[in-house]
């Protein structure tokens, strides 16, 4: 019998079908009063974040950028977490219309060894890249938990001249709460899962045969993972399978839910917007936002879930990612490749979707360095123990700035003096003059100004 971890009801469809009915009385003086409330980082209620849904018009769209902005520099700063996904499996037994990994996709389908995947991580760590999200396809006889532990084992084995991959995050398909606790022990950074859509009619409609069809047991994989022992999850929505109106509410109800049973909701939310893919069928989407829309969202989440990290993939183009990170993206990937094997080939082969920012990882470095903003290497608080519910209360208390900074600048001036020449160097240094005094503590600010100097004479992987 299958063990759900959770049997009770999450995602209650009428409730947010007469949260909406609620919301379009809302007056625009209160649409105001909410986002009043939100300017003081009080987070919104359902029925609040309904009305701003709903809510139209130049003017308040141009408040709800204004706030979210003023939201996303007080907790976050001027800096952005770089990550990248690597692609080790395409095999797949599940029928999602949406995908090009789907089983009923006739392509040669790959699977890397873990030769392979150590020329995929040496070429990754030569970009600069700290941070890694291992995606694979559900296929239990070509994929099984066993490769996936393997693989983790690879990564975090391989070292090189300039350090080595701190943190990788893991993008796998619903599993059971002992293969979490595998990964646990493991080392997982982050378990990431897409819902893809809350909407019970529309999941049911797009994944059509294999295990994924089984929209509770998806639905609950969070709950299992927690009861494994993985106390960071981030979650998502694939914006256009169904109305983003009700998926940003059904986000905060299945966050809540976590923090009811477990003491912690999401650590980070992804919000990717579906792209064509070979193989794939786009006509299934039929509720994909236009791009003021998909901003207004964006943006209504960091209001809604003030603490919570937004991930924004290369899925967007260079100007839409650069307006996204001012309302609300913490993260973001750089010099990415979606398909098996991508980064030592860069050939056009199998992708699970189409990539509109083609720029490298260096570009996309110069490009944030160009907007005054700290492209951050860090990975200190997994390896701190602030995860979980150790990270929310330091978010929420407004003291991560005092380590996010700092770390950020460290990182930096770690990945100019390995992957630079020195006219980016220049740049670096420039950059941390700009910052180093919004470090607030007198005693941080000291201690990381000496750990930058460090570096600079050979010192490595230091963090606070």
């Amino acid at each position: 019998m299958k063990d759900y971890g959770f049997n009770g009801q999450i995602i209650d469809h009428e409730y947010i079908k007469k949260l909406f009915t609620k919301a379009a009385d809302t007056k625009k003086e209160e649409i105001e009063s909410i986002l009043d409330k939100a300017e003081r980082y009080e987070g919104l209620t359902h029925e609040e974040v309904a009305a701003l849904l709903l809510s139209d018009g130049s003017k308040v769209t141009e408040r709800i950028f204004s706030v979210a902005k003023k939201i996303k520099q007080n907790i976050y700063g001027d800096r952005i977490v770089m990550f990248a996904p690597l692609y080790i499996s395409d095999y797949c037994v599940n029928k999602c219309l949406y995908c090009g990994f789907r089983c009923d996709h006739k392509f040669e389908r790959k699977k890397l060894s873990l030769d392979e995947i150590r020329k995929e991580v040496a070429v990754l760590e030569s970009m600069g890249h700290k941070r890694l999200a291992l995606e694979a396809g559900e296929d239990p006889q070509n994929c099984p938990i066993e490769y996936i532990e393997d693989a983790l084992k690879t990564i975090y084995d391989m070292k090189f001249k300039q350090g080595d991959i701190r943190r990788a995050n893991v993008n796998i398909a619903a599993t059971t709460t002992e293969n979490y606790k595998r990964l646990h022990n493991a080392g997982i950074g982050t378990y990431i899962l897409f819902q893809e859509t809350y909407h019970r009619p529309t999941y049911e409609r797009v994944h059509v045969g294999g295990p994924k069809s089984d929209y509770n047991y998806h639905l609950t994989a969070f709950d299992r993972a927690m009861q494994g022992g993985i106390d960071d999850v981030g979650a998502g929505v694939l914006f256009g399978l169904y109305d983003y109106r009700f998926e940003v509410i059904a986000l905060m109800l299945h966050s809540e839910h976590l923090e009811r049973e477990y003491g912690v909701g999401f650590h980070t939310v992804s919000v990717p917007r579906i792209q064509k893919a070979d193989g794939a069928d786009i006509n299934v989407a039929q509720h994909i936002p236009t791009d003021e829309e998909f901003l207004k969202l964006v943006a209504i989440i960091r209001l809604a879930v003030p603490y919570t990290g937004m991930i924004i993939s290369t899925r967007e183009s260079a100007e839409m990612r650069k307006k996204l990170i001012s309302i609300g993206i913490s993260q973001i990937s750089g010099g990415s490749t979606v398909e098996v094997g991508g980064y030592q080939n860069r050939e056009k082969k199998a992708n699970q979707f189409e990539v509109a920012d083609n720029r490298s990882m260096s570009e996309i470095v110069d490009w944030l360095m160009e907007e005054e903003v700290i492209p951050s290497f860090c990975t200190a608080c997994y390896r701190s123990g602030r995860t979980g519910d150790r990270f929310m209360q330091l978010a929420k208390s407004g003291n991560i700035k005092n380590v996010c900074l700092p770390n950020a600048l460290m990182t930096l001036a770690e990945y100019a003096q390995d992957y630079a020449d020195d006219a980016f160097r220049a740049k670096v240094d420039k950059l941390i003059k700009i910052h180093l005094p919004n470090i607030k503590s007198d005693a941080m600010r000291k201690k990381t100004a000496e750990n930058i100097e460090k570096i600079k004479s050979g010192k490595r992987d230091l963090y606070v």
